[in-house]
């Protein structure tokens, strides 16, 4: 069985044994919809809600199988044998008040029906019994399904009052799935947009993740920008930058990465250091997305540059990533990226070796023949390391002449 047989599997399984204990349960959520959908929309996770509260779930599978995540919201964990995650089962519940704009002050356990009424939009409200098939829908979200339209549920103030995290969600399921947004809905995001600050920047960062990594990335930033959240989230984008944005994220491969989409979204801020610690993203992520910027002039006049600024570049890991950016900006810009072709032709015949080859010389080489460590270190290694790539030296003892020759000069100009 493969990953998502095997999910598939175990989610049934859950569903079982709280049905043969006595209880309702139903998948919910995400995975009915990607269920209805079909086509080759697979889910890749299952959720499962029942009216068994936390401490029931937990009688029935075993305290060493289960792991309580947020059982006064009625959240348990199923764990099963082997890598695979555990699934979480909660427990049918409404909600009081969100206080902070993100997280429900109390709970109330109650019925299927009542539960679809608090999830945030249509086609995310159903129930499904993997048992029977039937799907259990008290909030149109097949009609939405139908007519691709992501609504919220009931009054769509009252959802993102509750919930500032779901006005991005909105705008991420309509740019993957392809719909288009309830128009209602989206007028209550852009009263609302501003709001978006009290939502944690790691939350944040994690939906753009998605949004930019994906294909429809420039759908997604299209109404990012209609909804007035664009500007909200990334205010240091300079004025005019933004549609400017969408024209270059289209032409980003669909593959990109969502670190290449960022990157192209930010080109135009100067510094895309602080919007990234901002949005409090991982070192490897800031560093790559702030050499891909910085980086986007390094391709210029690539054929005539010589092999020492060149080479570096190309052999840098996101060298793909740079190479897919500087293409999309000359494209959206109508220009034919002559130099993106002329060093994807020339990553075609030099090797990896050649593009970055062992140092003839380090530090320790530097020391052993009398050297001592200091500022000097660095200017002798990179200049040897430039006559390498040039082809100006091609072995040890060339390298260690050169250290000599430009040692001597330099204690001369002293």
């Amino acid at each position: 069985m493969g990953q998502a047989q095997d999910r598939r599997a175990f989610a049934l399984e859950v569903v079982e044994r709280l049905v043969e204990a006595g209880h309702e349960a139903v998948w919910a959520g995400g995975c009915v919809r990607d269920l209805l959908l079909g086509g080759d929309r697979v889910p890749d996770d299952y959720d499962i809600a029942t009216d068994a509260i936390p401490e029931r779930v937990r009688e029935i599978f075993g305290r060493d199988r289960t792991v309580e995540v947020g059982a006064s919201f009625g959240v348990i964990l199923v764990r099963v044998a082997g890598p695979q995650p555990p699934i979480e089962v909660a427990t049918f519940r409404t909600e009081g008040a969100y206080g902070d704009g993100r997280h429900p002050d109390s709970v109330q356990f109650a019925s299927r029906q009542e539960d679809a009424r608090r999830r945030d939009f249509t086609i995310n409200g159903m129930f499904m019994n993997p048992q029977t098939g039937e799907v259990f829908d008290d909030v149109g979200g097949r009609r939405d399904l139908e007519q691709q339209v992501v609504r919220a549920i009931g009054d769509p103030e009252s959802r993102i009052n509750e919930d500032k995290l779901r006005m991005l969600r909105a705008i991420r399921f309509t740019a993957l799935l392809g719909f288009t947004l309830d128009p209602a809905t989206a007028a209550a995001i852009g009263d609302h947009a501003g709001e978006i600050s009290v939502v944690s920047a790691e939350r944040i960062a994690e939906e753009w993740r998605r949004m930019l990594g994906h294909k429809s990335r420039a759908v997604a930033v299209s109404l990012a920008i209609e909804t007035g959240l664009l500007e909200c989230v990334f205010p240091e984008l300079p004025a005019g930058a933004d549609s400017v944005a969408v024209s270059r994220l289209q032409r980003l491969p669909e593959s990109a990465t969502a670190n290449v989409g960022l990157a192209l979204l930010l080109v135009d801020v100067a510094d895309p250091r602080v919007v990234c610690r901002r949005l409090k993203l991982s070192n490897r992520e800031c560093d790559e997305v702030a050499w891909l910027v910085i980086s986007r002039s390094a391709l210029d006049s690539a054929p005539t540059q010589p092999r020492s600024k060149l080479f570096p570049v190309l052999a840098d890991r996101s060298r793909d990533g740079l190479l897919e950016l500087v293409d999309a900006i000359e494209r959206a810009d109508g220009r034919e990226s002559s130099e993106v072709a002329w060093c994807r032709g020339l990553l075609e015949t030099v090797s990896d070796q050649e593009l970055n080859p062992q140092p003839l010389v380090t530090g320790d080489d530097l020391q052993a023949i009398g050297l001592s460590p200091g500022p000097l270190f660095k200017t002798l290694l990179d200049s040897v390391r430039a006559a390498q790539l040039d082809r100006e030296i091609r072995n040890r003892d060339e390298a260690l002449a050169m250290v000599q020759e430009i040692n001597t000069r330099q204690h001369n100009d002293e």
